[in-house]
């Protein structure tokens, strides 16, 4: 792990061995990602990639394993598809005012072949926001469809009863951390508003954190939705805030409705989210 802060930013611990994702992120002195209060889904990859504050699942699947159209031996896409596990080349590291790192990373698809993620990470030295730009390339000589899902995931051992979760897309604006039945739930919203090209979610205030509140912002022209996850079922205690590319549905209900994102040879696609702790 490589950590990269800058000015009023927080610390995050950015994981060489797989895509440059965030394991420890510390903010006022506490490490808010959830470590080993997660659930065991019996991969190994995901386990790594679950522990820290932020991974990133696609390019070829998201969310839990379904069968690969067409292969005959059974395969299945894996749990939140297959960019957890591949290495990082760093190409830019500066620590200097505004913190900046670039980096590379070719992922090997589960239905075959390549893609390359351009990973992009920047701190803003005045006003502590990290900032995440991802461009996701076909190198395959054929079309192929690409999701994308960023999981921010905090230990909810932080939460008291005042924790809140805000924005647009919720109805009503706002509801308690622990939403839904024990124990735990998920839901799964549009996020993009008409002339808005970025949506904002917000949860907090932390009294942990010392009263600081996470503010989320990202692109909804590629990240259209806002998937919300909470587990308390022993030992996992953890909140997650997922923008995702699609909505919450098999692949099949995605692809009969025509929701696929489909790239062709060469084309590319990009992803972005900001956050900060205010």
């Amino acid at each position: 792990m490589k950590a990269l802060s800058s000015g009023k930013g927080p610390v995050i611990h950015l994981d060489e061995s797989s895509v440059l994702d965030i394991g420890a992120c510390l903010v006022a002195g506490v490490d808010i990602a959830p470590g080993r209060a997660i659930p065991d889904d019996g991969d190994p990859r995901i386990d790594h990639s679950l522990e820290g504050f932020l991974f990133t699942c696609g390019p070829d699947h998201i969310r839990h394993p379904q069968p690969i159209v067409g292969r005959s031996d059974g395969a299945r896409y894996p749990l939140h598809g297959s960019f957890s596990s591949n290495p990082a080349e760093i190409l830019f590291w500066d620590a200097q005012g505004d913190a900046d790192c670039h980096a590379q990373i070719r992922v090997s698809r589960a239905d075959g072949g390549e893609a390359v993620l351009e990973r992009h990470w920047r701190i803003d030295a005045e006003t502590g926001e990290v900032w995440l730009s991802d461009r996701v390339v076909n190198t395959e000589d054929r079309p192929l469809p690409f999701f994308h899902m960023y999981h921010m995931n905090i230990g909810a051992w932080l939460f008291d009863d005042g924790v809140k979760l805000s924005g647009s897309m919720i109805e009503g604006g706002s509801l308690p951390w622990n939403f839904g039945p024990e124990p735990g739930s998920v839901f799964c919203v549009p996020a993009r508003e008409e002339g808005e090209p970025w949506a904002e979610v917000v949860l907090g205030p932390i009294a942990a954190l010392d009263g600081l509140s996470l503010k989320v912002r990202f692109r909804t022209d590629t990240l259209p939705y806002l998937q919300v996850w909470r587990n308390q079922k022993a030992p996992a205690h953890v909140l997650g805030i997922e923008p995702v590319s699609h909505r919450l549905a098999s692949r099949a209900e995605l692809e009969e409705a025509g929701e696929f994102v489909i790239l062709q040879p060469g084309q590319s696609i990009e992803y972005g989210l900001c956050f900060s702790f205010v």
